[in-house]
């Protein structure tokens, strides 16, 4: 069998390791060696792309810049550099970042930047959303890096918003349990089958999608 390093395909490796994660039922040990060996393969596809790292590490170069003295800050930016570094071998065949990509890293770092907590800014991040999946549609630049990056960048960006400024409990537990439902569903189905499932269905999303509306609705009239 194809070392797990030098299979071409994310999805093909990623369901070889849990393929032997689920065989090894969950064990400690296993579970050290999926991360290990995960680990290894990101740092591979990495270094197999090095005009797609150059422009994460530019981007967040600027970043961090424009981050100087706030908070969250640079502490945020550092850790979607190190995700968004550690996850390009997503990018499959392609060997740089596209402007959809740059659009769905910005909106993941919007709490660290200026204007990133204003009352617009939960306004901001679905008009992120909607121009970057648009755009990479028309530019036909869909791939599994930028399903990565959307749903990273969503996780981050509402999560950060509703704790840290939705007042209302329900809201905020509502919010939060629709946006952990997907990714819980998603994990645990990988791991009782040892392969990834395909993206969640819209019925799975939709939720999310309304109380995102709504708590950016919330935050943009809220006195």
């Amino acid at each position: 069998m194809e070392p797990v390093s030098a299979m071409a395909s994310s999805r093909a490796a990623t369901n070889a390791l849990l393929a032997e994660l689920r065989e090894d039922r969950l064990a400690p040990q296993a579970v050290v060696c999926f991360l290990s060996q995960a680990a290894h393969r990101s740092l591979l596809q990495a270094a197999r792309r090095p005009r797609a790292l150059a422009e994460l590490a530019a981007l967040h170069g600027v970043l961090y810049r424009l981050t100087r003295g706030r908070r969250p800050g640079r502490r945020w930016v550092a850790a979607s550099w190190v995700l968004a570094a550690s996850h390009l071998g997503l990018l499959e065949h392609r060997t740089r970042l596209t402007a959809a990509d740059i659009l769905t890293l910005l909106r993941a770092n919007l709490p660290a930047l200026p204007g990133g907590t204003g009352r617009a800014s939960g306004v901001l991040a679905v008009g992120l959303d909607l121009a970057d999946g648009r755009l990479a549609r028309h530019q036909g630049t869909i791939s599994p890096f930028g399903d990565y990056a959307d749903t990273f960048a969503d996780a981050a960006f509402w999560t950060w918003l509703t704790l840290r400024h939705e007042p209302n409990p329900a809201v905020r537990a509502a919010a939060i349990a629709a946006w952990a439902l997907p990714v819980v569903t998603v994990t645990g189905l990988a791991l009782r089958r040892g392969t990834m499932p395909e993206r969640p269905r819209p019925v799975l999303l939709r939720p999310a999608a309304v109380l995102q509306a709504v708590v950016a609705l919330r935050h943009l009239v809220r006195r």
